[in-house]
């Protein structure tokens, strides 16, 4: 290997190969470059063969980009390496050896809209009223319990004496009881009972310990404490651990990462050698040194100092706003400036907020300017309806004792059962011990069912039957099979609409990524197909190749970056937080995720932040994020508006929806209009205000001609933007 290409840190971090390491990697440092090369000079110097290494990432994309680097330097070889997230390396272990905890290798996975559906039907079990015991808050006791190591018999135990913890633990105790019935696992079972099965098992953990002379893991600061015994425990016997992360970028303290796991990896490990990398091959050196200045804040860190040779750069962009609109505004200019003025591309900008209710505004003024755009981590394409209820076909195929897939799909589309007979069903399947659809098999003789047993034994048919034609057939013909046998297709053929056609087409996308799955597997199975979908994240989605700009929460841009980057809402009581500000520690992990949004930017970065915003049905009256006072004043160029007679804060109104879309309209001409023979029976134009029975008020963005109709792009005030035909769309101005 030549080495030369590297700087100093680098090469001593490649070179470090036995004993724990932590490469304490600053943003756009490079660390995926030295880990794929460390991983390859480990192979040059015959200190292990491709098999021996593991490597666990954090995202598919982080896993994805890794491989392909590796294969890039060593060729087909890394193909025998480990390397993927910590639920997928999880995931193979646990097929191979989940039958020694009691399940089947044939496991589903719960994502997190089946947890809720599930712990839903605990609480109706157990009697527990769902606003004393609300299902999210619910889960998320139950995660932290997993994430602890702790089984529902030992929480028990701890909380004796405490009603309501007694109460969760009973609960978790009936959720853990239905997925063992249903033989599935939801996202903490992947990782706990791995451990798990180390901990039961001495010789399976023993093969995994010879097995991996080389443990490699990204992204350490945001290991949990499960993860961090399971590396542990991994990494036992030869030691030769190297971890790669950034104490300053661990911001997913509410998903249970703890970032003692980076702070205290020398205590950890015995021996342990610490390299920094602090050259930043990303961003301009201002865009550095303010969030060099911001991060220097926070007492809870290691310390390091990000510098580069790309130069100053341009000083951050500030901006304070009237109001959430006036922000927006200010945003869709300067994105129109850059893309038209400036070289850049729509591809080329970013915009980050802390909570995805601040999209609404930017999205309907990115419509009036003409932008692309696309929300990230808004609603992923697994979470869609139509999607979902394919999967839950699929899944049921799969493993017709899955009562949540029953649940959703009995009676879509309508087969005349209501849900009084669903209830029954799952009463029955409780006192029989069973599952619901053998009692749906059975209901003849089920005197309850009786009424109802013809069209349940229809349904129970139709899953049995293409279980016999999906034996040994590719997961893509088996969802097309779905599709047209379950009557699926002709409900959504049945009405002629726009939002049909679309479900009909994410249907098909869906049939497509099955066969993109097929064409990349030597074994494509169905239930490694499920896996795949089960374990797809938000990231994941991400196209850097389409020329849109991308919208998305601080939280999600971690690992991306972008030339032009805009923060908005940087308002105390937004970002920071409400909840982070009475807690110094709460609020180093906001100071962090702040540092995260400076450092996504390479070139450009904006700051916005409004003085009054529309929340919680009112104006919130707001002053700037204590984290700009942060910024030094040489690193900022603020950007000055004329608002005319604008009020001053704390008198008059602030700008409405409608004053906003009449100044868009009248700057910037919208979608060519229909021919007036085409529109004259709508008698709308652009920029009404209109009514509609399901989706409320709403302003039309454009009219286009669709062969004898008209397309209607409309954004409601609390739906968002909708495309109706002018036909069905039955609107009335308001």
């Amino acid at each position: 290997m030549n080495l030369d290409r590297f700087n100093d840190r680098q090469k001593e971090a490649i070179v470090t190969t036995d004993g724990p390491l932590l490469i304490l990697a600053g943003a756009g440092s490079g660390k995926t470059t030295v880990v794929v090369n460390k991983i390859a000079y480990i192979l040059e110097q015959r200190k292990a063969r491709p098999y021996e290494i593991l490597a666990i990432t954090f995202t598919n994309k982080a896993a994805n980009e890794l491989k392909e680097r590796v294969e890039g330097i060593l060729g087909d070889v890394a193909g025998d390496m480990w390397l993927g997230t910590f639920h997928s390396i999880c995931m193979k272990i646990l097929r191979r050896n989940i039958d020694k905890l009691g399940y089947s290798s044939d496991f589903l996975i719960y994502d997190s809209a089946d947890q809720k559906t599930l712990i839903k039907r605990c609480l109706k079990e157990l009697g527990m009223d769902e606003k004393t015991f609300p299902p999210r808050e619910m889960l998320t006791e139950i995660s932290n319990a997993k994430d602890n190591l702790m089984e529902p018999d030992v929480f028990l135990v701890a909380f004796q004496g405490d009603y309501r913890m007694t109460k969760i633990g009973e609960l978790y105790k009936l959720y853990q009881k239905k997925l063992f019935e249903a033989n599935a696992l939801d996202f903490d079972d992947i990782i706990i009972l791995t451990v798990k099965l180390f901990s039961l098992e001495p010789e399976v953990l023993s093969y995994y310990q010879n097995k991996f002379l080389y443990v490699f893991v990204d992204e350490y600061q945001d290991t949990n404490n499960a993860q961090y015994l399971l590396i542990s425990l991994l990494a036992g016997k030869y030691k030769n651990i190297c971890v790669v992360g950034d104490d300053d970028q661990s911001i997913y303290k509410f998903r249970g990462a703890n970032i003692n796991n980076i702070l205290d990896f020398e205590k950890e490990f015995e021996g342990a050698k610490v390299i920094k990398l602090e050259q930043n091959y990303r961003s301009t050196q201002n865009i550095l040194n303010a969030a060099n200045s911001v991060i220097a804040h926070n007492t809870g860190r290691k310390g390091k100092e990000l510098w580069t040779g790309n130069g100053d750069g341009e000083k951050i962009l500030l901006f304070e706003a009237d109001n959430e609109y006036e922000e927006a505004d200010y945003i869709g200019k300067a994105i129109d400036k850059a893309v038209k003025n400036d070289g850049f591309t729509y591809a080329n900008c970013a915009i980050l907020y802390r909570t995805n209710a601040q999209s609404r505004v930017l999205e309907t003024t990115l419509s009036g300017f003409g932008i692309p755009y696309r929300v990230l981590a808004g609603l992923r394409f697994y979470d869609r309806k139509e999607v979902k209820d394919m999967l839950a076909y699929l899944r049921l195929v799969f493993n017709p004792n899955d009562n949540l897939s029953l649940m959703r799909v009995v009676n879509e589309p309508a087969r005349k059962i209501g849900v009084t007979t669903v209830e029954k069903v799952a009463v029955a399947a409780v006192e029989k011990e069973t599952s619901m659809f053998s009692v749906m098999e059975q209901a003849c003789e089920v005197p309850e069912l009786s009424r109802a047993a013809d069209k349940l034994k229809v349904f129970t048919d139709l899953i049995r039957g293409i279980q016999r034609d999906a034996d040994e057939t590719k997961p893509s013909k088996v969802l097309e099979m779905i599709f047209t046998r379950s009557g699926y297709q002709d409900m959504l053929l049945a009405e002629n609409t726009v939002e049909n056609q679309t479900r009909i087409e994410n249907i098909q996308e869906f049939i497509k990524s099955a066969q993109e799955y097929e064409c990349s597997s030597d074994d494509p199975t169905l239930f490694e197909f499920l896996e795949s979908t089960a374990l797809v994240a938000d990231v994941d989605n991400y196209d850097a190749e389409a020329d849109s700009v991308v919208l998305m929460t601080l939280h999600a841009a971690k690992g991306l970056e972008f030339p032009v980057v805009f923060m908005c809402g940087m308002e105390d009581g937004l970002f920071p937080s409400q909840r982070s500000m009475y807690s110094e520690e709460e609020i180093e992990e906001e100071r962090r995720l702040c540092y995260v949004g400076i450092t996504r930017a390479k070139q450009r970065l904006h700051i916005t932040y409004a003085m009054r915003r529309s929340m919680y049905g009112g104006s919130v009256y707001s002053k700037a994020s204590r984290f700009l006072d942060e910024i030094p004043p040489q690193y900022v160029e603020t950007i000055e508006t004329d608002r005319g007679g604008r009020t001053a804060v704390g008198g008059g109104s602030a700008k409405t929806q409608k004053d906003l879309f009449e100044e868009i309209f009248a700057r910037k001409p919208m979608a060519p209009k229909a021919p007036a023979a085409e529109t004259a029976n709508y008698a709308f134009k652009e920029g009404d205000v209109v009514m509609h029975k399901k989706f409320g008020r709403g302003m039309i963005l454009s009219v286009t001609p669709a062969g004898g109709d008209v397309k209607l792009e409309i954004v409601f005030d609390e739906a968002g933007t909708k495309s109706l035909m002018g036909s069905f769309a039955r609107l009335t101005k308001a």
